[in-house]
């Protein structure tokens, strides 16, 4: 059974569980399988030698998970090729492509973790009472190092933009 983290979340201020343990800064990123579209997978590998910022959102369709997404891919034009963008939430590849299509989102990498929430399980990010991942970043060195963490402690809230960014551009 995977570990389960109260006392550290909430949605609008009821406390909600999060599966999974707690990565840390400077630990092996864990590897996940995800999906790419509805019957292609990836997982961390085929983004070796990359530094990755991975922004994970519970809904792509919510105001703070469309500005956090429209905010990255803006963000990932001026970050060069070494740098990927990855947006892991639970919407279904489909829903994940209709939305970068009305937003007109193309720099970032859209994954989804609604199939068997490896993603989330492996990160301490899925949440127990919704099936949804909780919003948090993580940066990750061309090594798979975790170089940058971010647990949002409130679902509705928005990251820190800046902080990650400057995480992203100290390895680059």
């Amino acid at each position: 059974m995977s570990q389960e983290r109260t006392g550290v979340a909430a949605f609008k201020g009821n406390p909600i569980t999060l599966i999974g343990p707690e990565v840390k800064v400077g630990d092996q990123a864990p590897d996940f399988t995800i999906n790419k579209s509805l019957v292609d997978s990836v997982s961390l590998k085929d983004f070796a030698g990359k530094v990755k910022l991975i922004s994970v959102v519970p809904s792509i369709d919510t105001g703070v998970c469309d500005a956090q997404t429209r905010r990255f891919n803006e963000e990932a034009a001026n970050l060069g090729d070494k740098v990927i963008v990855l947006t892991v939430s639970v919407d279904t590849p489909f829903a994940q492509s209709r939305w970068c299509g009305a937003a007109g989102v193309d720099k970032v990498v859209m994954l989804s973790d609604f199939k068997s929430h490896d993603f989330g399980q492996a990160y301490g990010v899925y949440i127990k009472e919704f099936g949804l991942d909780m919003r948090a970043i993580f940066v990750i060195d061309e090594n798979d190092k975790v170089q940058y963490v971010e647990y949002l402690s409130e679902m509705t809230e928005h990251p820190n933009y800046e902080q990650a960014i400057n995480a992203v551009k100290a390895l680059v």
